[in-house]
C-alpha cells in the first residue's frame, strides 16, 4: 500500500541567541516559548536547554552559536513534527544536529547527529511516533542547515525497505512584518492545521485497515506526565 501527501507551510529560522522580537500586535502569531522544546525547568532560556542536552551527552560549545528550524506558538497554540538545532563550537564550524521529535500524543524526543555532508545521518528510532509504524529500525537524516533553499530529508528503514519518508523544502525569505502577515493568509494557524493534517492521514490510513501498533506502555506513563 503507498500513501502520499504534501500540505503547503512555514517555519522560523532563528538564532537561539537573538530571537525575533515582534510588535506587540503580531507576538500571538509567533511566540517563542523554551517549554516547547528540549527538556528543562521553567524560566530557562530555549539556549540553555539545548545546552543542557549536549552537556548530558559530553559536548561544550564553548559559546558557539545554535540555530534553530522550528514553528512558534500561533494563538496559543504549537506542534513542531520535527525541530532542528544546529550547534557550531566557538569557531563556528558545524559540530552536531538536534533533530527533536514530537508526537501528536503530547510526547517528544531528541537525537543528537553529526552533521549533514554528502552522506545522510543514520540514527536507531527510539520513539514511537506513528500508530502505524512500532519503535524497530533506524532513520537515515538529511538536515543541511538552511541557505536560499531548505532541503531536509528523512527516512525509516527496516530491513532494507523505507516504509516512511519525509521531505521539508522550501525557499528562505525574511521575516518582515509584511511577510509574517502575508503568511498567516498562506497557511492560516499553521500548528494546528499541521496536527489536523496528520489525524487525517491518520483516519484515511486506518479506514484503509493498515494494522494499529499499540503504544508501549512505559512510554505512554511518561507522555501522561508532561
Amino acid at each position: 500500500m503507498h500513501h502520499h501527501f504534501e500540505h503547503r507551510s512555514y517555519s522560523w529560522f532563528v538564532d537561539l541567541d537573538a530571537l525575533p522580537r515582534l510588535p506587540a500586535w503580531l507576538r500571538p502569531f509567533a511566540r517563542f516559548d523554551a517549554r516547547d522544546h528540549l527538556s528543562g525547568t521553567d524560566g530557562d532560556t530555549l539556549r540553555a536547554r539545548a545546552e543542557a542536552f549536549l552537556a548530558d551527552r559530553g559536548v561544550d560549545l564553548a559559546g558557539g552559536r545554535i540555530t534553530a528550524l522550528f514553528q512558534p506558538r500561533v494563538l496559543g497554540y504549537v506542534f513542531n513534527p520535527l525541530s532542528l538545532f544546529w550547534c557550531h563550537d566557538e569557531r563556528g564550524v558545524l559540530r552536531y544536529v538536534i533533530a527533536e521529535v514530537h508526537n501528536t500524543y503530547g510526547g517528544r524526543h531528541a537525537y543528537l547527529l553529526p552533521p549533514s555532508g554528502d552522506r545522510p545521518a543514520m540514527v536507531s528510532k527510539k520513539f514511537y511516533v506513528s500508530p502505524f509504524n512500532d519503535v524497530d529500525g533506524h532513520y537515515l537524516v538529511h538536515a543541511p542547515q538552511p541557505g536560499e533553499r531548505l532541503d531536509i530529508r528523512i527516512s525509516l528503514h527496516r530491513s532494507g525497505q523505507p516504509p516512511f519518508v519525509a521531505t521539508l523544502s522550501g525557499n528562505r525569505r525574511p521575516a518582515g512584518v509584511k511577510q509574517i502577515v502575508a503568511m498567516q493568509f498562506v497557511a492560516p494557524l499553521a500548528p494546528l492545521m499541521n496536527a489536523l493534517g496528520i489525524r487525517v492521514q491518520g483516519i484515511l490510513l486506518w479506514l484503509r485497515r493498515v494494522p494499529v501498533v499499540p503504544r508501549p506502555t512505559a512510554q505512554r506513563e511518561k507522555v501522561d506526565q508532561l
